[in-house]
Order: structure tokens, then C-alpha cells, then sequence
């Protein structure tokens, strides 16, 4: 028996989906059913499907009370709705039904574990008090059943001195023994984040076990949507630090997603770090989750916006909030590398190769265009090179562009003219170093790029809006430059 909360949410997005128009949307990007969307939620593969859910509110296209939407696929690409699954309807839960991940149950239903928000007046007149507190749900891919002993942690259940108003996002994974484990983001008595362990028998009584790992006010304050997977024999813990103060070019200021490299005790429950990194040096990536593919690939999605310019489209717009391109991660040397899901490849089309183009100055390419392309660049920068830029979504008036400037060893993505109003962030670098060749990957989806540099090891996100009719794409080299382009157009097939 469904609530009439959920019962709504359900009537609503089946009667307003069809005002969305399929080239409104991005052609294989997730986007919400119906209005908003954010944080992805229960990335996994369940009764033989990828389920991707995610944090959702049906009822406009600007953040509200939070349900959970679901979508599923068997490629990655091609993604089928399904009914919004939770719904703020219980007394733990009544201001939103938070973020969180998922695991299999002995019994073969999935375990959903997410974090609960009700909110309580104070004695202040006008003011309220939020609580956080954990919750778990069951199901079968289709329909879920909160657990009727939710909360299974509360405020009773973190350190003294810790907050309660910042208690969320668990991360839940089974351990070897059959027993579970999950981490929860917090903050400490000084403010600083920290990832709290706890432990469970059977997915549904937890007890503390441990600080698992504490920020000392390192990177940021909060650390939102905690991570946690072994990957090519390292431990990668990941968390999108919020207010984190610039350290160079590697962590710009505002709000970004980071990795914590290292190696992992299960006995002990250790994590030992030994490098850290930046996840995506672009604009729009946050709240990262991972889950491990049939095959044994370690595969990430992220949420392609950030609240730092979560303004950047309209409220007046149908839908808002994309998913990244699904990424396969692998660890080389202690370094993170991201590439494109291999499935990507099948929606190629229409090749075009251009091989050892001279340019000098600005110039386009026969055949060389599109919203929904996949580009694999190699530039080699002559000795008089300064500056090498590639501008997408272009027309006589707007333009993206990413350029490589050799002697500072950069690469510098630029929205600020893809037909924005909005005074937010539109420029970020990322260190690439001199290169005699320089391999990017460029993968446009009407209204996105994602951009991976050499083998994967560094990614840089952004979104734009620009109408769909500038597909232009052009080259410009400050001295001469030699480019090969193997191009494809995306379609569905």
C-alpha cells in the first residue's frame, strides 16, 4: 500500500513527462523524468539491470522536498523510467528522503540505505531544527518498502560533541564476512568533517564502530556523498568537500569532488591514504558514486552541476539536472583515470578523419561538427605555439572552448560565451604539462562536454545551454600546430 504522498508524485510525473520533448533532452545523459534532479542515489546491478536512482523533486525544476527517482538500463546509455520509489511520507523522513546507496540482501532484495531529514520548531519564533538520521528500505527493482524500525541511526548513534544537522549520505557495502558496513559524512565538535563507520549484522541494526577518517579541516568544512571501492588493488574514497579553499590548480576554491588513494584493513577497518586528487577539473561534477559492473569494471557517475552555479539554468525551464557520461575508473601509479563507459562506442556513427591537419590561425574541418559527437583530438604544438583552442557549440555569436597553452602546461575550459546571463563560475584549468602530443577526448551531448585528457588521468565537466543550432566546431592555433581528428556523430540505435 503506497502512501498518497508517493501515490502523487507517481500521478504527477506520468502526467507531466510527456511535456518534456526527446530532443529537449540530452540524447544519453540521464536527466530527470520531470523537473529536478541532483545527487545520485543507489548506483548498482540488480536483477540484471543498472538501476540509477536519484535525488528528485517532481514538482518543479528548482530544488525541493526530496523524493527518489529510478531509472534503469542495460547499457548505460539507454535509460527507461520508473515510478519515483520513495517519497517524503514518515515521520523520519518528512522534509526529504536524502542520498544514499545500495547493496543485495541474503534473501536476494536490495537493501537501500539513505538518510532521512524532519525538521522541528524551536523555541524561536520562525526558527526550526533539522535532523538527519539513517534509514533503510527493501525491494525488487521495482516496487520498496521502508523499514518499519526506521531510524536505524540517530543522533544517539554518533561521537559526543558531533552534529546532528549534518549526519547523511551513507555509503553501505558488504564485507567479506557476510556482515555490512556503511560510512556516514559528519562533523566533528570544531566543524571539520568526518566519516563515522558503523556496523551491521543483517543490513538493518547498526552500532558505531569508528571515526573512520577525519578531515582536520584539510580540504573544506563538510565533506557531502562519501564514496568507497576497491579498484585495480586500492582503496579510492571519494567526497565532494564543501567550501574548500583553493590550494593551487589541483583544488580550486567553492564546492568539488576529491579522491583519497590508499589501501584498505578490513580487519582493522583502516583506510591508509596515500595520494589525493581532484575527480573532475571542469565545472559541473559533484556527489560522485560508484558500482562494481557484472564484468568486474569499476564504473562512476556524478551529478554534472554543482551548487556553486546550480542557478545557471532557469526555473523556468521544464527539467533540470543531468548525470555525467557513466566513467570506468582504473589506478595506475597511485592516479585515478576516468574514460567514457566502453559501451559509448556503440552509438558511433558517420566517421570523419582528418590526419596531420596543418593550422595556423582559425579553421574548421569538412565534416567536423555537432551537438552529440564523439572527437578524439591529438595536437602536436609547433615550437611557436602559445595557444591552441577548440570552440563547440558555436555560431556567429557563442562559442565553448578549451584551450592548450604548451609553455604553461594547461588546459583552460571557457562557457562564459555559450549565451549565459548568469554571473557564476565559467572558467577552470587544469595542469597537463608540455607535451609534445597533446590526446584529448571530447564528448558532446546537446547540452554538455566532457573532456578526458591523455589515457583518462585527468576529466574536466561542463553544461551549456546554448541553442542547438550552434554546432559549429572550429580550431585555432597561435603559431603552427599539427592536428589529427577522428570524429563520430552519437545516435541511438
Amino acid at each position: 500500500m503506497i502512501s498518497e504522498i508517493l501515490k502523487r508524485a507517481r500521478e504527477y510525473e506520468l502526467a507531466h513527462e510527456k511535456d518534456i520533448l526527446p530532443q529537449e533532452r540530452p540524447l544519453f545523459h540521464l536527466s530527470p523524468r520531470v523537473s529536478w534532479l541532483n545527487d545520485p542515489n543507489g548506483f548498482s546491478w540488480y536483477n540484471g539491470k543498472y538501476h540509477l536512482f536519484y535525488q528528485y523533486h517532481p514538482y518543479s525544476s528548482v530544488w525541493g522536498p526530496m523524493h527518489w527517482g529510478h531509472a534503469v538500463s542495460d547499457d548505460l546509455l539507454n535509460w527507461e523510467y520508473l515510478p519515483v520509489i520513495m517519497a517524503p511520507d514518515t515521520e523520519c523522513d518528512s522534509f526529504g528522503v536524502f542520498s544514499g546507496t545500495a547493496e543485495v540482501l541474503p534473501d536476494g532484495r536490495q537493501l537501500l540505505m539513505y538518510t532521512g531529514v524532519r525538521k522541528e520548531k524551536t523555541e524561536i519564533k520562525g526558527k526550526y531544527k533539522e535532523y538527519q538520521v539513517q534509514c533503510v528500505a527493501t525491494g525488487d527493482g521495482l516496487t520498496y518498502e521502508k523499514y518499519e524500525g526506521n531510524p536505524v541511526l540517530t543522533g544517539a548513534d554518533v561521537p559526543a560533541g558531533s552534529s546532528l544537522s549534518d549526519f547523511r549520505d551513507p555509503k553501505i557495502w558488504r564485507k567479506s564476512d557476510g556482515t555490512y558496513a556503511c560510512i556516514v559524512t559528519n562533523r566533528d565538535a570544531s566543524g571539520s568533517a568526518q566519516l563515522l563507520m558503523y556496523h551491521s549484522p543483517d543490513g538493518f541494526h547498526w552500532s558505531f564502530h569508528k571515526v573512520f577518517f577525519a578531515n582536520n579541516w584539510r580540504f573544506g568544512n563538510m565533506w557531502e556523498c562519501p564514496d568507497f571501492v576497491e579498484c585495480d588493488g586500492k582503496w579510492l574514497l571519494f567526497s565532494s568537500p564543501m567550501e574548500l579553499e583553493a590550494m593551487g590548480i589541483e583544488y580550486p576554491n567553492g564546492r568539488s569532488c576529491m579522491c583519497l588513494i590508499g589501501s584498505y584493513d578490513e580487519q582493522t577497518d583502516t583506510f591508509t591514504e596515500e595520494a589525493d586528487q581532484i575527480v573532475d577539473s571542469g565545472i559541473d561534477f559533484y556527489a560522485s558514486q560508484t558500482m562494481k559492473a557484472p564484468d568486474g569494471r569499476t564504473i562512476m557517475v556524478g551529478w554534472m552541476a554543482n551548487w556553486d552555479v546550480c542557478e545557471f539554468r532557469q526555473p523556468k525551464e521544464k527539467w533540470y539536472g543531468m548525470m555525467t557520461l557513466p566513467r570506468e575508473l582504473s589506478v595506475r601509479n597511485n592516479r585515478l583515470y576516468q574514460n567514457p563507459v566502453r559501451e559509448l562506442e556503440g552509438l558511433r556513427t558517420n566517421p570523419v578523419v582528418c590526419k596531420d591537419v596543418e593550422i595556423r590561425g582559425k579553421t574548421t574541418l569538412e565534416g567536423v561538427k555537432g551537438r552529440c559527437a564523439d572527437l578524439v583530438l591529438r595536437i602536436r604544438p609547433g615550437q611557436d605555439t602559445t595557444a591552441f583552442t577548440i570552440r563547440f557549440a558555436e555560431d556567429e555569436k557563442h562559442h565553448v572552448s578549451l584551450t592548450y597553452c604548451p609553455a604553461e602546461g594547461l588546459l583552460k575550459l571557457d562557457r562564459r560565451f555559450s549565451g549565459t546571463r548568469q554571473g557564476t563560475i565559467h572558467q577552470r584549468e587544469c595542469v597537463v604539462g608540455s607535451r609534445e602530443e597533446l590526446k584529448l577526448r571530447l564528448v558532446l551531448d546537446r547540452f554538455s562536454a566532457e573532456v578526458f585528457v591523455g589515457e583518462g588521468e585527468r576529466a574536466m565537466t561542463a553544461i551549456f545551454f546554448t541553442e542547438q543550432t550552434a554546432d559549429g566546431i572550429s580550431f585555432e592555433s597561435n603559431g603552427t600546430s599539427l592536428l589529427t581528428v577522428e570524429k563520430y556523430d552519437l545516435e541511438r540505435k
